[in-house]
Order: C-alpha cells, then sequence, then structure tokens
C-alpha cells in the first residue's frame, strides 16, 4: 500500500500542503483511539477479553481482527511516509523521494519482517524439538522458544499500546504550536503521553456515543 500512498502523499505536499498537516491530526486521532481501546479493554473489560480468547474464534471475529489490523497498518503507513518527507521537506526533490523510499522500505521489511519472525517462534521451536528428538541442548531450547512465545506477544502488545499513544501525542506536539511550546519545562515524552491519552479518550468518547446514536436510530 506504501506504493500508492507516497505519490499520493507527494501530491498533497504540492497541490494541498495543508492537507498534510490535517491527515498528520487524522492519524493521530485514530492510533490514540487504538491505544485508549486497548487499555480500556484491558482493564475495564478483562473478564469478557479473557473469556473471548478462551472461546474459538469465529470467522467473524477473525474478519473484524484482520479489518482493524489493515486499518491500524495503513494509518501507520500514512504517518510513517508523511513524517519521514516533513523531516527532509527543505531538501530536493531527488532527496525527500530517495528518504521516503527508504524508511518506507525499512518500515516494511524491518519492522513487519521482524514481526512475522518473532510470530513464527513456536513453529522453529516445535521444528528444533522434532529434529532433536526432543533431546540435549537443541531439544531444551526448542521448548524455550515455544515458551516464550505468550510472553513476548504480551511484551509486544503492551509496547505496541504505548508506541501507539506515544506516536499520536508526538504528531500533536510536532505540528501543533500551542502545545509545542506549552510547558517547556516537562518533558517531551510526558506531554506526548499525556497529549495521546486525552486524544484517545476524546476519540473513544466520540465513537462510543456514535456508535451508541446509530443504535437508537436503528432501534
Amino acid at each position: 500500500n506504501k506504493l500508492i500512498i507516497i505519490p499520493v502523499v507527494f501530491l498533497l505536499k504540492v497541490y494541498v500542503p495543508i492537507a498534510i498537516v490535517i491527515v498528520l491530526l487524522i492519524g493521530g486521532f485514530y492510533l490514540a483511539y487504538e491505544g485508549v481501546e486497548k487499555i480500556i479493554e484491558f482493564f475495564f473489560h478483562k473478564e469478557k477479553h479473557e473469556h473471548t480468547v478462551e472461546a474459538a474464534p469465529t470467522k467473524e471475529d477473525a474478519a473484524t481482527a484482520e479489518k482493524s489490523k489493515i486499518s491500524t497498518d495503513f494509518i501507520l503507513s500514512i504517518e510513517i511516509v508523511i513524517i519521514a518527507l516533513t523531516s527532509v521537506e527543505d531538501a530536493t526533490l531527488v532527496t525527500q523521494i530517495i528518504t521516503v523510499l527508504i524508511v518506507a522500505l525499512m518500515a516494511t521489511v524491518g519492522i513487519y519482517g521482524i514481526v512475522a519472525l518473532i510470530v513464527r517462534m513456536d513453529d522453529a521451536g516445535f521444528s528444533l524439538i522434532r529434529k532433536s528428538e526432543d533431546k540435549g541442548f537443541i531439544g531444551k531450547l526448542g521448548h524455550l522458544l515455544v515458551k516464550a512465545l505468550p510472553v513476548v506477544i504480551r511484551v509486544l502488545s503492551v509496547v505496541g499500546t504505548i508506541a501507539l499513544i506515544l506516536v499520536s501525542g508526538g504528531i500533536f506536539v510536532h505540528n501543533i504550536e500551542d502545545f509545542h511550546d506549552m510547558l517547556p519545562a516537562v518533558p517531551s515524552m510526558v506531554k506526548e503521553i499525556t497529549l495521546g491519552l486525552l486524544a484517545g479518550l476524546l476519540a473513544f468518547a466520540v465513537v462510543t456515543g456514535g456508535k451508541k446514536v446509530v443504535a437508537a436510530v436503528k432501534k
């Protein structure tokens, strides 16, 4: 999807530059919403979440999860491309194109490649156990990989949620001058987390309220 995003972003920068900031802020709200939704789900709907995890996922659940993942990946791709472009906006067009392409490639191959390797950790572990006939160091390493996967997934989930909040907050801090200059003595990371959480709570309230209104209208 980055092959589509990159030329669109360049066209917007040339013909409608204000759209770049608007898209960044909308993406920031979306990422903040995703992060806050995960936090609320964990703290306030933990039992429901655990029950859902234990139950066999339906086709509808899988389709919904896949759509959510695609949406988040798409928004993140847009944000990455725009941030990369704005970081070299004073450079020549050739430099901008090369920079954006390199960043897009690194994001795709690096981030998603590492994630793909991690989720295959248990497959690698079972393979080691089978080949070593569950003996010796190789067999123990296989068991370690299998047992470590759930822990790694949980850690990645926490880190990913924090990253969503930080990235969204950073978007607001660096693109809204009042936020950037507000409370200069406060560390930037604290401001970014705070703004990310506030933006996420606002977006969550709007989305939740919108869903209730739609449900009421349907009834």
